[in-house]
């Protein structure tokens, strides 16, 4: 039967989805003046964490840090409710140091359905939107309930919910995660809308008893000592108040795995979705790497005032009485008792190609997507495209140019980048090695590469502005401190040399010199720079950076100009490649459908050549 429809309102941006992405969607569009709603299937599980109850890791912490410059509020709730901060990859060099913080999930998720609650000109509404069309030049979302929402612009940031289904060994159902209803009408009307759709998947681990580990024998993983927030805006310092253990599965977890494989949905055939590279299943794990004799595991607390474990790393989708037996191998798990069962998720997503920069759909005007939908994985990288989604889609509204990060300004620009020049083929995951700037492009130096950006865009306080301005100015004249000042060679700062195992010094030196030495550090030297003014922990980690790097991050930046000036080199949008004597017929085809907006994004198009780019040069000169 059909849903009789009612009038429910006008909207200039409507956001589907209450996740990581439509947060920052419909945050970004209702602080920059539009009039926005945000519709979520349930509002209990407002800004939910379903996979890991954990913020940032590895190149994730960049763009955390990255979208608090700009204005987000994913790293301001992550402080607010972290347990344990950790900077990973500290033993390498400073551009892949990346901040990661265990997170009390409910807290958080609690936090931020309060603060979209809050926000001005922004409404939240629980409903299952089932239907989505354009007529008269507006987008019309329809509820299941017959509500007929319109809207100038539409952001989809429908997560793992679109066309959602659950697999536990033999048995699958429709379903969402965390034990949710999926949107399965709406993939239905995205189909007929023409949008290309195809299957991803995804998984979690199993949540556990407290009271049902041994943590006797287990190794303890600590926080740091000195702490970091991930928000420019935090004052204080968040505090450590869990600790995490490290386990190992063994020879005989990976008997049970491999005798009940052809229980596993994925070995089975029936999950047609690609799965995330490199987070794979512990199945996945015992069959890809079949010489390892164990896989490290973490167990990890979901909250403060919560007695679930995750059993981070141990993802599966093996039938429940495999996943009991298959825990009980580890010696702390003998006693396990689940509480919620691990499983694959198998769900919806566009082909990102199909996206312009802007996120905008490059065949739907005003219809932009965000997160998951747009073929990525994880918290990070969702909440990143939603900030931009909203940016752009309240900007489409207002008339104003579009806002595009480059690769060279951000990992955010980087992410968006690949997704829409490159594609992906299975869920894509932000990684420090994918940025060729990646010394550029720091998670300390977030604030000074973006948040005039977010000034500009009004997502930034001035008071906010205001203290980042006077950070800048502190590290600025430290540094130039540093360079002015010289040390004589003295006993005692040979003897730290020697110590330090670096030559001792016969003659005066520049301080700035000495902090490049790869032995040394700007804190080592503090007991002998005697006007060194008193300075926080985040502008002495820049002095050290700057001054350390120095030569390597000239030569980068001399890169990113090269870069810079092949994006100013524009390509008209309607250009039609296939009259252009000399391109290969690859090009010809890569370039039609990707529509590249400069030389520089068409260089990074797979399948198009250094040869094409120069045809293409001559082209436009002419």
């Amino acid at each position: 039967m059909a849903i009789k429809k009612y009038d429910a309102g006008f909207y200039e941006v409507a956001v589907i989805g209450g996740g990581h992405a439509g947060i920052e969607a419909a945050l970004a569009s209702a602080r920059l003046g539009c009039k926005t709603v945000m519709f979520t299937v349930t509002l209990d599980w407002i800004g939910n964490m379903p996979c890991n109850p954990s913020i940032g890791g590895t190149a994730k912490g960049h763009l955390v840090r990255e979208l608090d410059a700009l204005g987000g509020e994913m790293g301001k709730a992550a402080d607010k409710y972290t347990l344990q901060s950790r900077m990973l990859n500290l033993g390498k060099g400073p551009a892949v140091h990346s901040l990661r913080a265990q997170v009390d999930r409910r807290a958080y998720s609690g936090y931020m359905k309060h603060t979209v609650e809050l926000q001005e000109g922004l409404d939240v509404k629980q409903c299952e939107i089932v239907d989505i069309y354009k007529e008269d030049g507006l987008w019309h979302c329809v509820s299941s309930l017959g509500a007929d929402f319109k809207a100038e612009a539409v952001i989809i940031a429908t997560g793992t919910f679109l066309g959602g289904r659950i697999y536990v060994g033999e048995v699958n159902y429709a379903g969402g995660p965390d034990g949710s209803f999926p949107a399965t009408e709406l993939a239905n009307s995205l189909k007929t809308l023409g949008v290309p759709l195809r299957r991803f998947k995804t998984g979690t681990p199993a949540r556990v008893a407290r009271d049902s580990i041994d943590f006797s024998a287990l190794e303890i993983q600590e926080g740091d000592e000195i702490t970091v927030p991930f928000s420019f805006s935090t004052e204080q310092a968040p505090e450590n108040k869990v600790v995490c253990h490290i386990a190992y599965t063994n020879d005989e977890t990976k008997r049970v795995i491999l005798e009940n494989i052809n229980r596993s949905p994925l070995y089975a055939g029936e999950i047609e979705g690609v799965g995330p590279r490199y987070c794979p299943s512990i199945e996945d794990k015992i069959v890809r790497f079949s010489d390892k004799k164990r896989h490290q595991f973490f167990i990890e607390p979901c909250g403060e005032e919560t007695e679930e474990m995750y059993l981070q790393g141990l993802s599966s989708s093996l039938p429940e009485e495999v996943q009991i037996e298959l825990y009980k191998t580890v010696d702390c798990l003998k006693n396990v008792k689940i509480m919620r069962n691990a499983y694959a998720i198998e769900y919806d997503c566009v082909d990102p190609l199909a996206l312009k920069s802007t996120l905008e759909m490059k065949d739907f005007e005003n219809l932009y997507g965000a997160g998951q939908f747009n073929g990525s994985s994880g918290y990070e990288e969702a909440a990143a495209q939603g900030l931009v989604a909203g940016i752009n889609a309240a900007r489409k509204v207002k008339g104003q140019e579009p806002f595009v990060l480059s690769r060279a300004s951000s990992y955010i620009g980087t992410l968006i980048d690949d997704l829409v020049t490159k594609g992906c083929m299975d869920p894509y995951r932000m990684m420090t090695s994918r940025s060729e700037y990646r010394l550029l492009l720091r998670q300390d130096n977030a604030d000074e590469r973006l948040m005039p950006k977010g000034y500009e865009l009004g997502l930034i306080s001035e008071e906010q502005y205001d203290k980042f301005l006077n950070l800048k100015k502190l590290k600025e004249e430290e540094i130039e401190r540093v360079k002015a000042i010289f040390l004589g060679p003295n006993e005692e700062l040979n003897k730290l040399f020697e110590e330090k195992g670096t030559a001792v010094m016969t003659t005066g030196m520049r301080l700035s010199d000495l902090i490049k030495r790869p032995q040394l550090s700007y804190e080592d030297l503090a007991p002998f720079d005697k006007t060194r003014p008193e300075l926080p922990f985040a502008v002495k980690q820049k002095v050290e950076v700057e001054i350390k790097y120095e030569g390597y991050i000239s030569r980068q930046q001399a890169q990113v100009n090269e870069m810079l000036r092949l994006e100013g080199k524009t390509i008209p949008e309607d250009i039609d490649y296939s009259i252009i004597n000399g391109l290969r017929l690859e090009a010809i085809e890569k370039l039609n459908k990707i529509k590249p907006a400069n030389i520089a994004q068409a260089s990074r198009i797979s399948g198009v050549s250094p040869a094409d780019i120069s045809v293409l040069l001559i082209y436009l000169s002419k």
